[in-house]
């Protein structure tokens, strides 16, 4: 998994959407909502290992998970823990910097994390050995294909895409979905709603858009045909937000 884009909509507002692309049996028909360490989050909860690919939390932070660093990996398992345990382990940290700087990757398969911290956007790849941490702008536009299920080429394929389809959308939900259910050149191993003789395919679409005050999660489950959505209420305190992360 997956395909992600990143579309800045005004001041700290966005839509993050992701495909996953995974076994069927994986794939989950809810939102799970969870309190932990004080935090509310919201994410799909994997049926495999009980992890995440995405999630959000009312203190105003998003992780987003890629299998795969920048380029496919031979695995090797056993690994020290489940990346989708890791997304949700994320907000136990007090920033995003503490989490690069204190979480133990060593151990960890190679991924590449999505994340905004609270109005800083940030790319997280981890490669098996090392760490690369790079600051994006929230005002850019971006794109991600999963370095295990997509080579060089496609990856570059898929950029163009997005690119050409840029110059003729208004980045409204709708335009967006119409990119992640639609775009492509006919390919069903590589378009961006795929399908690998059913061992792995686009199982669902889930869409993260952020407003000044609170983030909704939007899940659309492709093989139930059903769509589920909840949201969180962001901390408007300085006091509060800052309390409660004090506390992690």
């Amino acid at each position: 998994m997956c395909t992600v884009t990143y579309i800045p909509q005004s001041d700290q507002q966005f839509i993050l959407t992701s495909n996953r692309d995974e076994n069927a049996a994986r794939s989950p028909q809810n939102i799970s909502s969870i309190t932990q360490d004080g935090i509310q989050l919201l994410f799909p909860r994997d049926k495999g290992a009980g992890g995440s690919w995405i999630a959000i939390s009312e203190t105003n932070q998003v992780v987003c998970l890629l299998n795969g660093a920048f380029e496919q990996h031979r695995p090797s398992p056993p690994y020290r823990k489940s990346r989708g345990i890791m997304v949700l382990e994320f907000f136990a940290f007090s920033s995003a910097d503490e989490f690069f700087q204190s979480f133990v990757f060593q151990g960890m398969e190679p991924f590449t994390m999505i994340i905004f911290d609270d109005g800083q956007l940030f790319e997280f790849r981890w490669d098996g050995l090392h760490k690369h941490v790079q600051s994006l702008h929230t005002k850019g536009f971006y794109i991600w294909s999963s370095a295990t299920l997509y080579d060089k080429a496609v990856i570059l394929k898929r950029e163009k895409w997005f690119a050409e389809w840029l110059t003729r959308q208004r980045f409204s939900l709708d335009d967006i979905m119409d990119f992640h259910q639609n775009a492509g050149d006919g390919d069903p191993l590589n378009d961006v709603v795929m399908n690998r003789h059913g061992l792995v395919q686009t199982v669902s679409i889930t869409n993260i858009i952020k407003t000044n005050d609170q983030i909704q999660m939007y899940y659309t489950d492709l093989l139930r045909t059903q769509k589920k959505s909840a949201g969180l209420k962001l901390y408007t305190s300085p006091e509060h937000a800052g309390m409660t992360k004090g506390n992690r």
